[in-house]
C-alpha cells in the first residue's frame, strides 16, 4: 500500500472556458476580459502541455487523453473530480454538482488505461446520487490517506456526508469530517473542495487550519494527522487563494518524491514552508495562471492518480 504513485491520468482541454455552472460556489474563478475564446484555449493548452513535459522530465508517467469536441465540457482538464483509481483494481465514479461536468465521465478512458496494461476489476458508480442532488466530487472532495485508510472531507454543496459514508464503507476508509470556510464579501462560506485547503503526502500535510472554524473539528483533524506521523505545514487563507493547498505528491524516476504545484502556489510559500516541504519532497512547479483564473482549480485538480495494478 502506497500513498504516492508514479502514474497519473490527465485530460487535455479542447472546450476550455470559465464554467458558469461551477462559478456559483467556486469563488476562485474569474472572467478574463478582452481575450478571444480561441486565444484562451490555446493559452490553456500551452500551460497543460508545458506541465505534462515537466512531469515527464522527472520520470512521472502521464497518460494524456484529449477531451471530446462533441461535449460541452469546459472543466474536462480536472478529471480527479469524477474518477479515482484504487490499488485493488477498483475504480470509483462520482456524482458531480455542475450538470455540464457530468458528461466528463467517459468509459472509453478506462479502455485507454487497460490498453496500457492496467487491470480494472470493478467500477463503483455513485453518480445516481445526482438524482437526489447529492454530490461527492472525487479526490477534490476526498483527501485519501491510502496507507492509514482515512478519508478527510470538508463538507460543502459538492461534498455530501451521506455519499461520503457510502464511499468509506465500500472502500474501507475512516471518514474524518469537517467544514472548511473562506471569507467571501465578509461572509464565511464553505470552500468547495477539500483539496483546495489541504494536501496529504507520505510524511507531510500542507493544510490551512484557519479555514476550519469549528475548534473541535480542527483539533480532530490535527489529532489524526499527528497520529499518522504527518508533519503539519500550515498555510494561510491568503495562500489558499494562490492554490498553495492544491498540491499532489508523486513519485518520479528512482522513487524520488515530488510535491507538484503551480508557480503561483510555489511563489506564495515562505522560506520556512519551503524548507519544511523539501525535507520530504522536491518541489516541482509549473505556470497555470490561465487554468487557475478561468477554472478556479490548479495543479492537483488536473491529475487523477492511477493506483491500478498492472497486468
Amino acid at each position: 500500500m502506497s500513498q504516492t504513485t508514479d502514474t497519473i491520468l490527465m485530460i487535455r482541454p479542447v472546450n476550455f472556458r470559465m464554467n458558469e455552472q461551477t462559478a456559483v460556489n467556486n469563488y476562485y474563478q474569474k472572467v478574463i476580459d478582452g481575450v478571444a475564446p480561441e486565444t484562451l484555449l490555446q493559452n490553456a493548452q500551452q500551460e497543460f502541455d508545458n506541465f505534462v513535459s515537466k512531469l515527464e522530465a522527472v520520470g512521472i508517467h502521464v497518460v494524456v487523453v484529449d477531451d471530446s469536441k462533441e461535449t460541452d465540457t469546459p472543466d474536462a482538464h480536472f478529471p480527479n473530480n469524477w474518477i479515482s483509481f484504487h490499488q485493488d483494481g477498483r475504480v470509483a465514479m462520482y456524482p458531480m454538482f455542475a450538470e455540464n461536468r457530468r458528461t466528463e465521465r467517459r468509459e472509453d478512458i478506462l479502455d485507454v488505461l487497460e490498453s496500457k496494461g492496467f487491470t480494472i476489476t470493478d467500477i463503483i458508480d455513485y453518480s445516481s446520487a445526482e438524482e437526489e442532488n447529492l454530490f461527492l466530487e472525487g479526490t477534490g472532495s476526498l483527501l485519501l490517506d491510502r496507507v492509514n485508510r482515512k478519508a478527510y472531507c470538508a463538507l460543502s454543496p459538492r461534498a455530501d456526508e451521506e455519499v461520503l459514508i457510502e464511499f468509506c464503507e465500500d472502500f474501507e476508509y475512516l471518514p474524518v469530517i469537517f467544514t472548511a470556510n473562506q471569507t467571501v464579501n465578509g461572509e464565511r462560506l464553505p470552500i468547495y473542495h477539500t483539496n483546495v485547503m489541504m494536501c496529504l503526502g507520505e510524511a507531510l500535510s500542507v493544510i490551512c487550519l484557519d479555514t476550519i472554524d469549528d475548534k473541535k473539528e480542527r483539533k480532530n483533524v490535527i489529532k489524526h494527522l499527528k497520529q499518522d506521523g504527518k508533519e503539519i505545514i500550515s498555510i494561510t487563507e491568503e495562500q489558499v487563494i494562490h492554490f498553495a493547498g492544491n498540491m499532489l505528491e508523486l513519485k518520479g524516476a528512482n522513487n524520488m518524491q515530488y510535491l507538484v504545484m503551480s508557480v503561483a502556489a510555489h511563489q506564495s510559500l515562505t522560506k520556512k514552508q519551503t524548507d519544511q516541504i523539501e525535507k520530504h519532497a522536491t518541489i516541482l512547479s509549473s505556470s497555470l495562471d490561465i487554468i487557475e483564473a478561468c477554472g478556479g482549480g490548479s495543479a492537483r485538480c488536473m491529475m487523477a492518480e492511477v493506483f491500478l495494478p498492472k497486468k
